[in-house]
Parts: structure tokens; C-alpha cells; sequence
């Protein structure tokens, strides 16, 4: 991991999430998703943040102290660990573990979240932060307007992910989602992870480590392993290029009706997201504000000061 000359110092403290729970129905029953609440539980303007693959609603931690800060009106920050990561229960069936469940997971959360404020309290403006499969689920949920979403998005914010994803970047998934093993502690542990994430940019050894944190679950003889269930790799692997071109017919489909402000930020390294395809989505559908970042590839942590500053800068302006 390696320091950025920007400044990322912490920002100034602001009470601790919460850990929350929602029941969400799938085919065969239910489960329970485990999200983290930021900010004002009875703030009618919600931000949801949801994160990529492999990872969990804490890699959100520093932006969701800045938006609580910086925000001008209340506001909650909602950061899901999307079924089978975090504290979020693990699915039986392994081929549950795609976008349309995640999609139908989200619907379940945001009525909760409404409930909790109340029938006279609607939620009153409703924004989506999306790294990668985050952002994968924001356009499905932007994009289709029949939707029971509380309000419909007003702002989208896509990390490093477009409707058209390359065929490489998914092989290189393929063959390390799931794959991973038993660590002494957790620098080895942040280390490890290290190797695989190179593209997220410069960050500071201590903030990596402290994202890496939440990425441990304990494993046997005292040891310490990832957190998310090996399982979620198995509908990644069987992915064939004939079915991978199919969905970015339907992403692009979806795109092209988002009505919500969109912001695309994609890392200048990026092997998921190519140039010509973050073209593309400034052109069509929403025709998203596009910020290019050079140092970072897949996909920015959102986590420097500069960043974070862009992102708030956005959801918060005109």
C-alpha cells in the first residue's frame, strides 16, 4: 500500500454507526442483511452506499463521517453488507447471490428505513453511492421507474462501473473471488488483501488497515479469515462471454432511463471500466458528469480527502 501526497486525514469525529438488521424474502424464504447507520436516524434524506463485490458496508466509514459533516440538512448514511459479506447472513443456494436478489434486498431495506421514520415522515430525498457491484445495483434500481423505491433517486453516484464491463476484468475475478485462506493476524490479513487491490489508489497504511479490519471474521485455531461466504464466486464463475454480452444489453437498456443526476467517477487504470464506455455513459441515458481519476484502477476507496470532497461536492450541490 502506498501514502498519496493529498491529504487524508480523518475528519472530525461523529458518533459511531449503528448496526441494524432487515428481514429480506428471497425464493426459498428469508435472510437477514445487515446494514450501518450513520447520522440522523429521523433525517428524511437518506444516502445509500453500497459497496463492491468482495467487500462490506464499512469501506464507507470515512465517507460517511464527511457526508454527515458536510451535509446541509440532517441526514442518514445507510451502508449495507449485501447478503453473504459482513454481518450479513450467508444464502443456502449459491446462485441466489447476484444483482437481481441484491436489487430485491435493497427495496426490503429502504422500506424499513421509511418505516422507521414513520407514515408523516416520508423520506424526502433519496441518493445512491455505488462502487462497483454497488453501483451495478443503483442502476438497476435508478433505472427502472415502476420501482416501489420510497422516492425515486435523485442522485447516482457510480464508482468505477458502467453497463459494459470487460471480459478481463471478469476472469480476473474469476479466479480470486472466493479463493482465499487463514491469516496469523491482521497485518497479514491487510497485507493479503493488498496483493488484490492495488487498484483502489493510494491509501494510507493505516487507513488500509483499518479498512482491512472489517474485512476479518475469525476461523479456527485462533487464526483469522475474510469475511465474506467462498460461495458468492459461484455465479461470478459461471459467466460465459455469450452471457456476460447479454447483461450489458440489459444494463444499457436500464441506464438509458435513469432519470437521476448521475456522477461517474472511473479510476484512469481501470481494467473494468474502459474509456470508451464512461464516453459512452456521458453521451446517453443520463449522461453522467464524468470525473477521470489517474492514480487509482479499480476501483477508488472514496476514502481521501480529495475524493470525498468530489462525491459531497456533488450530492450536495445544485
Amino acid at each position: 500500500m502506498t501514502s498519496t501526497s493529498n491529504s487524508t486525514s480523518a475528519p472530525n469525529p461523529v458518533p459511531a454507526p449503528q448496526l441494524e438488521f432487515v428481514s429480506c424474502p428471497h425464493p426459498e424464504g428469508q435472510h437477514r442483511m445487515a446494514y450501518w447507520r450513520w447520522g440522523d436516524v429521523q433525517a428524511q434524506h437518506v444516502v445509500v452506499c453500497v459497496h463492491g463485490l468482495t467487500r462490506q458496508g464499512r469501506d464507507f466509514d470515512r465517507l460517511a463521517q464527511a457526508m454527515v459533516l458536510t451535509s446541509p440538512v440532517p441526514v442518514q448514511i445507510i451502508c449495507p453488507d449485501v447478503a453473504g459479506r459482513g454481518q450479513s447472513e450467508w444464502l443456502q443456494n449459491p446462485a441466489l447471490y447476484q444483482i437481481p436478489q441484491y436489487a430485491a434486498d435493497m427495496l426490503a431495506l429502504l422500506g424499513q428505513i421509511q418505516a422507521t421514520l414513520g407514515l408523516d415522515r416520508p423520506i424526502q430525498a433519496l441518493d445512491w453511492v455505488g462502487t462497483s457491484m454497488g453501483g451495478l445495483i443503483g442502476m438497476v434500481l435508478a433505472g427502472q421507474p415502476g420501482l416501489p423505491l420510497p422516492v425515486p433517486i435523485r442522485k447516482l453516484v457510480l464508482n468505477d462501473v458502467g453497463p459494459a464491463i470487460t471480459w478481463s476484468s471478469l476472469q480476473r475475478m474469476q479466479s480470486y473471488v472466493g479463493q482465499y485462506g487463514q491469516y496469523p493476524n491482521l497485518d497479514q490479513l491487510a497485507a493479503a488483501l493488498w496483493d488484490l487491490s492495488q487498484g483502489f489508489g493510494p491509501v494510507l497504511p493505516e487507513v488500509w488497515r483499518e479498512m482491512s479490519s472489517h474485512m476479518a471474521r475469525p476461523a479456527s485455531d485462533g487464526l483469522m479469515t475474510l469475511h465474506y461466504d467462498p460461495a458468492i464466486g459461484v455465479p461470478l464463475r459461471a459467466l460465459t462471454p455469450e452471457v456476460a454480452s447479454a447483461g450489458e444489453s440489459a444494463m444499457w437498456a436500464l441506464y438509458d432511463q435513469i432519470q437521476a443526476k448521475t456522477l461517474l467517477i472511473r479510476g484512469g487504470q481501470s481494467d473494468l471500466l474502459t474509456a470508451q464506455t464512461a464516453l459512452n455513459m456521458t453521451q446517453r441515458g443520463p449522461k453522467a458528469q464524468l470525473e477521470t481519476w489517474p492514480d487509482c484502477g479499480h476501483a477508488p476507496t472514496l476514502s481521501a480527502e480529495q475524493q470525498m470532497a468530489v462525491v459531497t461536492s456533488f450530492l450536495w450541490g445544485n
